[in-house]
C-alpha cells in the first residue's frame, strides 16, 4: 500500500527533503510526497530484463542513448516528480536539462526517447497520472508493462491478461498499441528490437 505524507510541497521542496540512503523511494504526486512500495522480486526481474535487453540493443547499434541507474522526471506543472522503472536518455540532448549533472533531474521531455513503467498494485498511477504527465512533457514513447494484467478492462481489454501497452507521441498526443502473448513488440525508439510480450512476462519467472 502506498503511504502518502499529507503535506503539499513544490518540486524543489520535495528534492530538498528527499532523504538520501534511506532505502525507500519517493515520488511527488500533485504536491503530495508518496512513499512508493518496494518492488517485488518479479517486478525487479522484469525491469532488470528490459534494461539488459535495451542496453544490448544500444550497444549493438551504437545508439547515442544511456540508461541511468536513478533519475527524477519533473512534471511540467511543478507539482510532481517521478522515478521511472526504466528511462532511456539521449546523450546528445541531456545537456538541455540544467539540473541533470548535479541532481539527475530531467526537465526536458525531448531528451527522453523512452520511459517504461512496470505495473505494481498502484497501477492507476501508470495508466492515468503518469500517462498524462509524460504526454504533456513530450516523452516520445512510453511503455506500460502489465505482467499480471492488473489494469482495468478499459486499459487492457476484456478478458484481462498480461499486456504491454506502448504509447507513442503523434502530433503531441499518445496513440497506443498493445502486445500480448507471442506478439513482437513494435517500438519507434528501438525498431529492430526482437522481443515478444511473452519473453518480457516470462523474465520474472526464472
Amino acid at each position: 500500500m502506498i503511504q502518502a505524507i499529507p503535506k503539499t510541497v513544490t518540486f524543489d521542496e520535495f528534492i530538498a527533503w528527499y532523504p538520501e540512503g534511506s532505502g525507500c523511494h519517493y515520488e511527488l504526486h500533485n504536491g503530495e510526497i508518496v512513499e512508493m512500495p518496494k518492488p517485488t522480486g518479479t517486478h525487479s526481474r522484469v525491469a532488470g530484463f528490459l534494461i539488459a535487453e535495451l542496453n544490448l540493443e544500444i550497444r549493438r547499434l551504437k545508439l547515442p542513448y544511456f540508461i541511468p541507474k536513478e533519475s527524477v522526471i519533473k512534471s511540467a506543472r511543478d507539482e510532481s516528480g517521478y522515478e521511472p522503472d526504466v528511462i532511456v536518455i539521449d546523450g546528445r540532448r541531456v545537456a538541455e536539462n540544467p539540473r541533470w549533472e548535479k541532481e539527475s533531474i530531467i526537465t526536458q521531455g525531448s531528451s527522453v526517447p523512452l520511459i517504461i513503467e512496470v505495473v505494481s498494485n498502484n497501477w492507476s498511477d501508470d495508466y492515468a497520472l503518469k500517462l498524462e504527465e509524460y504526454e504533456i512533457l513530450g516523452i516520445a514513447e512510453y511503455w506500460i508493462v502489465d505482467y499480471l494484467g492488473l489494469g482495468r478492462r478499459r486499459f487492457i481489454g476484456n478478458p484481462k491478461q498480461p499486456t504491454v501497452s506502448i504509447y507513442q507521441l503523434v502530433e503531441g498526443e499518445y496513440q497506443v498499441s498493445q502486445f500480448r502473448e507471442n506478439q513482437r513488440i513494435e517500438s519507434f525508439t528501438f525498431p529492430e528490437l526482437s522481443l515478444t510480450a511473452s519473453e518480457i512476462f516470462q523474465a520474472g519467472l526464472y
